[in-house]
């Protein structure tokens, strides 16, 4: 029944379902996609180099970068526009230079909330920059980056697509997309999707209940996204079924348990944001 499903999506992408805009950019359906929750955010402080190698060693298909913006321009890697979660320092990201971030320590909160995973190391790292993330890792990994408060930050859009490009990242490998854009700001979205129509985009959302879209919701969403992000706990399998026969991959957030993972592969997702990429390993045993 399940693979009976997903051919007729696959069926309904390849006609252009509900005469979805032909500039969006279908996603591989035939992959769970597994992507590692701000990096190995279980494991290491999050959106920090060890997170994220943590991730990459654990094979996941992408890493998620949040995206906020310095004083001085600069895209850096933190969820938060305040930097008091997740370093030393206080205040807004876009009240400090890159140079002042870099005095911050970005690691040392996650030893205290976490004694049982502390690493001395971590009490070294600082905030990095998307570019530095691009540096160290080039084209060994696929990234899956959020424009996370683009209505504060003017050019967001326009600094991350060129930093994409110079890096040579709007591409495929492998037949899954280099790099995933998301944002729960459809204006910001709409304007990178000018900016560059190749790229696969996914419209977050954040449903406070039962999670339901219209008919005009979804001829908007095909004309620029690939799919739509949404919090686990607000979907069922007869909303996710209807998203993907409107041609919209579902991506759902934010899975931390077995049991959550264990529900999102039966309600038929395309793919989970983890926190803890072990849990991968359960796709194994739901498959088998």
């Amino acid at each position: 029944m399940r693979l009976l499903f997903f051919i007729l999506v696959i069926l309904c992408l390849v006609a252009g379902c509900d005469n979805q805009d032909s500039n969006t950019q279908p996603i591989a359906n035939d992959k769970f996609l597994i992507i590692a929750h701000r990096g190995a955010s279980a494991f290491a402080p999050e959106h920090t180099m060890f997170a994220y190698e943590i991730a990459h060693q654990a094979d996941v298909d992408y890493i998620e970068i949040d995206l906020q913006m310095t004083k001085d321009g600069v895209l850096v890697a933190m969820h938060d526009e305040k930097v008091d979660r997740t370093t030393d320092g206080t205040g807004f990201v876009k009240e400090y230079t890159l140079e002042e971030l870099k005095q911050l320590n970005a690691g040392k909160w996650f030893n205290e909330a976490y004694p049982g995973l502390a690493n001395r190391e971590f009490e070294q790292v600082q905030v990095p920059t998307l570019e530095e993330i691009f540096l160290h890792f080039g084209d060994e990994v696929n990234y899956y980056i959020e424009l996370k408060s683009p209505r504060i930050y003017e050019g967001m859009e326009e600094e991350l697509f060129a930093l994409l490009k110079k890096y040579d990242l709007i591409r495929k490998d492998q037949d899954l997309p280099k790099v995933i854009v998301e944002s729960f700001n459809e204006d910001s979205l709409t304007k990178f999707h000018a900016l560059e129509s190749t790229l696969p985009l996914i419209q977050l959302f954040s449903f406070k209940e039962k999670a339901a879209l219209s008919h005009s919701d979804y001829k908007r969403l095909q004309t620029y996204a690939s799919g739509i992000g949404v919090n686990i706990k607000s979907v069922d399998q007869d909303f996710i079924h209807d998203a993907q026969l409107n041609g919209l991959q579902v991506h759902l957030y934010s899975i931390k348990t077995e049991i959550d993972m264990k529900n999102a592969f039966r309600l038929d997702a395309n793919g989970v944001f983890v926190d803890s990429p072990t849990l991968s390993e359960l796709l194994l045993k739901e498959e088998s």
